[in-house]
This record gives structure tokens, sequence and C-alpha cells, in this order.
């Protein structure tokens, strides 16, 4: 098997690859244009262009990779490869080169490239999903509704309303959260009583609490809808920041200190309660320090998950041991460090504003460069079981 012919053997392959590219490459690109005005290919808002290609560019691929490996698993059926693979992930790329190229081409066509990737996401996951009447079909309504949210964003910026397609981002990231409320409340369990070999301490995971936290989350994503930034939102994300924070400690996290590669997933899960805490004080008492929860979300819980989901199915996936390489752990640090700085650089370090920007970036970029370095040549080379895939 050749090195393009293993790149379309799974699903993850080639979207794990373009997510860990996609923020490499963004992220410094940002810091550049709100550091020293570096031009965009776009006449849209800078902020809005960061925030779209970060949900839509970065956590779409993400998403994507995560479903095309985990639907087969789930439902029994042969694995997403070759040309209906290609065809997902060349829509991906049209929808990038797009936004990158807004200004070239009408608004409405740069939308219907870009809206083509979703669809066709659910389209090649529904399938399966549908014929063995999985539990996971539910997950088609959150890509459904993520797809709507793109959707609203590009409403707003047609009839020059950027507070709309700003409120658009916002309710795509609760549903990025809400979707890590439901993975990630079945993978870090699972894969930490793997890891601890179910000792003395088992890890439990209450079905009572996982029903109320998923239930706090669509409360979260209604209420984000239509009141958003209100007191009734601040009074919500308190109470959805305890019930993630007793989730989380039911998963015995700090026994997994020795295993980098389940102790990141619970530093995710962590950022997600952090970010709500954050976001109540932000929201009910104005205090500085809590301003920037958005990163919390989008930097520490989003993306801390999907480079532990990255690095750890890519290794299940390719017949490798689960044990990540230095590098990797070093790129775990280096994330969270980047989420540190970020959300709370502003308030806690002598820094200008801009060069906490510019640090957080530095760190964000230099863990992406690890994870590329690490795994690019794991996602284009065979499995080495000799297994397909």
């Amino acid at each position: 098997m050749g090195l393009s012919k293993a790149l379309w053997g799974y699903g993850f392959r080639p979207f794990f690859l373009a997510a860990g590219a996609l923020a490499a490459v963004l992220i410094p690109w940002w810091a550049g244009v709100f550091a020293w005005g570096l031009p965009l290919g776009t006449s849209w808002p800078p902020a809005l262009w960061h925030g779209h290609e970060m949900l839509f560019g970065f956590i779409g691929a993400a998403i994507a990779g995560f479903l095309l490996t985990a639907v087969p698993s789930w439902t029994g059926e042969r694995g997403f490869a070759g040309w209906p693979l290609m065809s997902l992930a060349a829509a991906w790329v049209l929808g990038r080169l797009a936004v990158a190229t807004a200004s070239l081409w009408p608004l409405p066509a740069v939308a219907a490239l870009d809206l083509l990737f979703f669809p066709g996401l659910m389209i090649l996951v529904s399938r399966p999903l549908l014929r063995a009447r999985n539990r996971n079909t539910p997950l088609l309504a959150v890509l459904a509704a993520l797809w709507a949210t793109d959707i609203g964003f590009y409403w707003g910026l047609l009839h020059s309303d950027p507070a709309l397609s700003r409120h658009a981002l916002f309710v795509g990231i609760d549903i990025v959260l809400l979707l890590i409320t439901v993975v990630g409340g079945r993978i870090v369990p699972a894969f930490t009583s793997v890891a601890l070999k179910h000792g003395s301490d088992p890890v439990r995971s209450s079905q009572a609490l996982t029903r109320l936290a998923i239930a706090a989350m669509l409360t979260v994503v209604i209420v984000d809808l239509w009141r958003p930034e209100s007191r009734v939102a601040g009074i919500v994300a308190a109470a959805v920041a305890v019930i993630h924070a007793f989730r989380l400690a039911q998963w015995r996290g700090l026994r997994t200190l020795r295993a980098p590669i389940v102790w990141v997933l619970h530093a995710g899960y962590l950022w997600l309660a952090i970010g709500f805490a954050l976001k109540a004080i932000a929201l009910l008492t104005g205090l500085p320090f809590a301003a920037f929860y958005l990163h919390a979300f989008t930097i520490g819980a989003a993306t801390t998950m999907i480079m532990a989901v990255m690095t750890r199915a890519s290794l299940g996936h390719t017949g490798r041991p689960l044990i990540v390489a230095r590098p990797t752990v070093c790129a775990y640090v280096l994330l969270t460090a980047a989420t540190a700085v970020r959300v709370f650089g502003a308030a806690w370090l002598p820094l200008p504003y801009l060069s906490v920007v510019l640090l957080a970036a530095t760190l964000w970029t230099a863990a992406f460069v690890l994870f590329l370095a690490v795994y690019a040549p794991i996602l284009f080379s065979p499995r080495v079981d000799g297994k397909p895939g």
C-alpha cells in the first residue's frame, strides 16, 4: 500500500492531518493579522474570519475524522475509504479555499462551497447509523445544528449584520461543547478505566449525572440562542460548571498522571468546567480576569480534546501501542500552557495584551508542529500490523 493509498484508507487519516495542518497555519496567520495587519483574502471582519475558520475549518475537520472512525466501530460496518472519503475531503478543501479567497467571489458562491461539507459528512455517516439503529444516531441532529449555525453566520454577512454572525459562532461553539459533553462522557471514563485496570478505587460514571449534564448543555444552547451574555446565561453557566466538575471528579483523573494519553482527556474536560465557571463570573460580576472565558472553551476544552482524540486514535487505528512519544507529551503541555496564557495572561501576566496573544499563539503553533512531526508520517503510512485501514 503506497503512501497516498494509505491516506485514504480510513476516515481519521486525511481529516486529522487536515486539522493539524490547518491549526498550525491559522493561528500564526491570525496572530500576524492581529499584531501587524497582515492581509486576509476576505473583506470579512478579521475576528469573524478567525472564529469561522477555527470552528468550521479546524474543529469541523476534527469532528469529521472522529465520526468517520467511530461510526464503523459503533455499527460494525466497513470503514469509510477511497472515493467517498476523497470527495468529502475535497468539499472541505474547497470550503477553506473559498473562504481564504472570499474577496474574489460573490458571497453566495463562497457560502455555497463552504456549506457543502457538513451535509456531505451527514450523508456518509447517516447510512450506517440508520441501518444499525444505533444509539448514536441523534448525533446527526448535532451536526445539522452546527451546519445551521454556519448558515446563520453567512446570513449575517449577507445582510451586513456582523452581530448575527458573531452570535452564530457562539452558538456553534456551544454545540461543539455539547458534543464534547456527550462523547467525552463516554471516552474519558472508559479509557481511564482501562488505564487503571479496574483498581480498588473504580472509575464511576453516573447515568443520572450524564443525563443531567447533557440536559444542562442543551439549556446552554437554548439560552445562548435567545438570551446571549445575559444574567440568565450567567446563572445557567454557574450551574453547568458545578455539574461538569462533579462529573469529572468521579473519573479519578489524578490517578492518571503517569499516563499522558489519558490525563490529557481529563485536562480537556477540566477546561470545560473552568470555562463555564469563568463565564458565570464574567456575566454575573464583570470581573476582568474572567473576560476571556471563550478561549477556555475553544482552546482548552475543544482543542485539547481534539488533540487527545487525534493522538490516541491515530495510534490505535494504525496498530501501534497506545503510548505517546515524548514530543506528543510536550505538545499536550504546550497546548495547556497556551490555554492558560490566553485565558488568564491579560489579567495575571506582566505583559502587554499583544504580547499575551503572541505568546499564546506561539505555544499553540509549537504544539501542532510537534503533532504534525510525529503523526503526519503515521497518517501517511500503512498500518504496522498489515491490516486494512
